[in-house]
């Protein structure tokens, strides 16, 4: 038997319930890891509410975590007892081990925690294809982040600074914007007092943006549009505050022949190829020093109910931790 934190029924941090589970020997193509610390993400929250649809219930929370393989299954040759691991999956995370497909795991560089690394696979690889595949920074562009201060944000910031962007961002409070220009954020923008599209345009001089990342979804739309110049693309990749409403094609006509796209990870780490192209740059930036992994908080498994309450309640900044 083994500890993890099952939904048996959607709703509110109530139902993440922590109990004693079954894994079985890892089947032919798995890799049973021992856990070493898991990600908490706002994803995992829409599972929980139901905003996104679990395949099975009841189901085990979570989709990123990093440990030690303590065994594999049939036809595994490249992972063996003792290798440090991290993985992205759909589920089954908020458990103390499990078993994990071989081709969803990556193998840990030396000097890469497991603490880093259980942020990294979901949080770091979304900033990875965000401005390296959906929208590909280059000098000089001037992007718009939401939730600048959050997992995904900090990271995003760096990133796009360190590839020569100007970069803008929005926060809800002083200190979380403190962290945002300390993590590559040119301006801060506190959206609770200020009008983030009012002075995206004074900081801009009316020339906006090139492309806007927005997790926060309902409350920042459709401003996001109105930050953006000609032919600019808005990317929705969360739903932080609810899901961006249903809107006519036309309103991306009006604010000047824009873009939109609603990307996924799992689309963009779809194969083998993918995953390790990420992993191996994602590595290499906190490596190499372009990016420093923020870990601001670190729950107790058995409080993941605490956690979802800080995390639904924007207590928390930056990355934050699950730890078995």
């Amino acid at each position: 038997m083994t500890k993890a934190v099952r939904v048996h029924q959607v709703g509110g941090p109530e139902v993440l319930t922590y109990e004693d589970v079954d894994v079985p020997a890892p089947g032919a193509g798995e890799v049973r890891i021992r856990q070493h610390a898991i990600g908490l993400n706002f994803i995992d929250t829409y599972y929980r509410t139901g905003l996104y649809k679990a395949p099975t219930m009841p189901f085990i929370a979570g989709n990123e975590g990093s440990g030690e393989v303590i065994s594999v299954g049939p036809g595994v040759t490249n992972f063996h007892p003792g290798d440090r691991v991290a993985y992205y999956v759909n589920l089954g995370a908020y458990a103390t081990e499990r078993n994990v497909p071989a081709d969803k795991l990556v193998k840990l560089p030396d000097h890469i925690s497991h603490e880093q690394a259980a942020v990294l696979m979901l949080k770091g690889l979304t900033v990875f294809y965000l401005l390296h595949k959906t929208f590909k920074v280059e000098p000089g562009h001037r992007v718009l982040i939401h939730a600048a201060a959050g997992g995904i944000g900090l990271l995003a910031c760096q990133w796009a600074k360190a590839m020569g962007a100007h970069v803008i961002g929005t926060v809800g409070s002083e200190d979380k914007a403190k962290l945002a220009l300390a993590n590559g954020c040119d301006h801060v923008i506190l959206y609770k007092t200020e009008n983030f599209v009012d002075r995206v345009k004074q900081i801009s001089r009316n020339e906006l943006c090139d492309v806007v990342y927005d997790g926060v979804g309902k409350d920042t739309f459709p401003g996001s549009l109105s930050c953006l110049k000609p032919r600019g693309l808005f990317v929705s990749f969360g739903n932080a505050s609810g899901p961006v409403p249903p809107f006519p094609l036309a309103e991306l006509n009006n604010h000047g022949s824009l873009f939109a796209t609603r990307p996924k990870l799992n689309d963009y780490v779809g194969t083998r190829r993918e995953l390790i192209e990420g992993a191996d740059a994602l590595f290499a930036a906190v490596l190499s020093g372009t990016l420093h992994v923020p870990i601001n908080h670190a729950y107790a498994l058995k409080d993941a109910q605490k956690a979802h309450r800080d995390l639904e309640g924007r207590v928390t900044t930056g990355a934050a931790i699950l730890k078995p």
